[in-house]
């Protein structure tokens, strides 16, 4: 098909409570491989989904013109009891097939299956071709990895010939090797591509930048490098207007005051002098009440100055989408004195046996103050369990596991956080020495308004949760000292993301990292690289360019 667009007429959504999500937003996307980009709950999901047709838009119209295939953020979450073969969009033809040889003469059924009459074996090699082993195409989905779904649900896309694809943060949950083979892929897919994603180094490849904020949606032609020079510039004269206008009505406020403090001495003068004079009490009852209205219509003149000056800064800060501000993280670095010399051993692992990797060579680990430590590895390798044992949580099934100052875990789920409980009670409670004034400062710091710390922490999105547990773990009244991190960028914004990068090259503490995401380990300043290979754990002095 040679016009394959997506188009968005006037298309505004509403929350189910009402909340206006984004307004009359207009935009086509062709062929061109576009990235959807913007901050976490601004609505990037919800208009790929109703571009993808799954959602209907409380007002405005979407025209599409080709077959379009959609793969949500998280595929097992999203649709629940599915199949593999559903997963790899192969469900409807292989139910068609099975009719057919059961003596179905459906002419539905047979459009479905569209001569293919080996789909089963087309559907084992997609197997195949995913990593996966040789499974009956009725498999729960559920018995994947979330990077064994994404790759199975990528393949089944490309074999299905759709013209238009739109993904959901596709990378989330692959390794390295699957994030190459992704990158490879929507390279050379030659049909239209609209990809909602923080990775940078698919971000790169993409032609088109689709900047959704609470502004609206504006296109960017050219390279996201481009975009984020262009972005900065918005930003940077946006900040400066609004610095212009603050600055004016500073001096408006400082001349409206002078005015007013000259009227009461011209007042107070006036009385003064009629009081001398020994005027007669109806002429200075007469003198009082027009001095109290001309005071009365000064008064009204400075409430329209100052509406018209406040008026002019929030035009001014209109201007900039303070969702996409800076996120400032502050670690109070006097909590860290203890563990400075980079001799003190913060934890140790001796002979160590995960349970998960019974055929792995044993480990011996020892971590320092100040050492930064990536475990890296394909999906499988055991990087997760490794963490797990150094948090306590997984038992390991030989040797020992010692750890010697506060510590904290961030798992890909959160599960430290309390879903029931606001984030501010959980954080009052392992802060007893803090005044909640200080802590609604540091939250709001990291973009963790009102709303979100009131709020049960089970409520937040992905990247707030995140946020919340990483101010659980630094801003108590022990703040760790070594910090496991698991996957901590899969629900983070580009801008969530770049201040998780500036608060951990700050850290002090000891940071143990995994991730597949190469651009954010480079950027933590890592001094080592733990890897399993060949079924034995290999430690080596953090190299950018060769990661094992």
């Amino acid at each position: 098909m040679t016009d394959t667009h997506l188009a968005l007429h006037g298309v505004s959504y509403s929350l189910p409570q009402g909340r206006p999500l984004f307004s009359d937003l207009h935009a086509r996307f062709d062929r061109q491989h576009t990235a959807l980009v913007g901050r976490n709950g601004v609505g990037k999901t919800v208009l790929a989904r109703l571009l993808a047709g799954e959602l209907e838009a409380t007002r405005g119209r979407i025209s599409r013109a080709g077959r379009i295939h959609y793969l949500a953020q998280n595929l097992l979450v999203q649709h629940p009891g599915q199949s593999i073969a559903a997963l790899a969009g192969l469900a409807p033809a292989l139910a068609a097939l099975q009719r057919i040889e059961q003596g179905s003469s459906d002419p539905q059924d047979f459009a479905l299956v569209a001569e293919r009459w080996d789909l089963r074996q087309q559907f084992q090699t997609l197997l195949q071709d995913s990593g996966l082993p040789a499974l009956p195409a009725e498999t729960p989905a559920s018995a994947l990895s979330g990077g064994q779904a994404m790759r199975l649900a990528l393949l089944g896309a490309q074999r299905a010939q759709a013209d238009f694809l739109i993904l959901d943060e596709p990378s989330n949950h692959l390794d390295a090797a699957g994030r190459a083979a992704l990158a490879q892929r929507l390279r050379h897919w030659p049909g239209g591509l609209l990809l909602i994603s923080h990775d940078r180094r698919l971000l790169a490849q993409m032609e088109t930048i689709a900047e959704l904020s609470s502004q609206g949606l504006q296109l960017y032609s050219g390279s996201f490098g481009g975009y984020q020079q262009a972005q900065q510039q918005r930003t940077q004269l946006a900040a400066d207007a609004l610095a212009r206008s603050k600055q004016e009505r500073k001096r408006g406020e400082q001349a409206l005051r002078a005015q007013q403090e000259r009227q009461e001495r011209r007042q107070a003068r006036g009385a003064k002098e009629g009081k001398q004079a020994n005027q007669a009490k109806i002429l200075l009852g007469g003198a009082k009440q027009r001095a109290q209205a001309s005071s009365g219509k000064l008064l009204t003149q400075h409430a329209t100055a100052r509406e018209a000056l406040n008026a002019r800064v929030s035009e001014a800060a209109q201007a900039i989408d303070w969702q996409a501000g800076p996120i400032h993280w502050q670690l109070p670095p006097e909590a860290f004195d203890r563990c400075r010399s980079s001799d003190a051993i913060v934890a140790e692992l001796q002979a160590l046996q995960s349970p998960r990797l019974p055929g792995a060579q044993p480990l011996n680990l020892q971590l320092r103050a100040g050492q930064r430590l990536a475990i890296t590895g394909p999906n499988g390798s055991g990087k997760s369990s490794l963490l797990q044992i150094l948090a306590g949580q997984l038992a390991p099934s030989a040797g020992q596991r010692q750890v010697h100052v506060p510590w904290a875990m961030l798992d890909q789920q959160q599960s430290g956080l309390d879903p029931a409980q606001s984030l501010l009670a959980q954080l009052q409670q392992s802060n007893c020495q803090t005044p909640e004034g200080v802590l609604r400062m540091r939250l709001a710091q990291l973009g963790l308004d009102a709303r979100c710390i009131l709020q049960p922490s089970g409520q937040l999105s992905g990247g707030e949760r995140l946020k919340a547990a990483m101010a659980c773990a630094l801003y108590r009244d022990a703040p760790a000292q070594l910090l496991l991190l698991d996957e901590p960028d899969n629900h983070l914004d580009l801008s969530a993301l770049q201040a998780l990068e500036d608060m951990l090259r700050s850290y002090p503490g000891c940071l143990v990292v995994v991730s597949h995401d190469e651009a954010l380990l480079d950027a933590l300043a890592l001094t080592h690289r733990l890897a399993l290979d060949s079924d034995r754990w290999q430690m080596a002095p953090w190299r950018n360019d060769a990661p094992i």
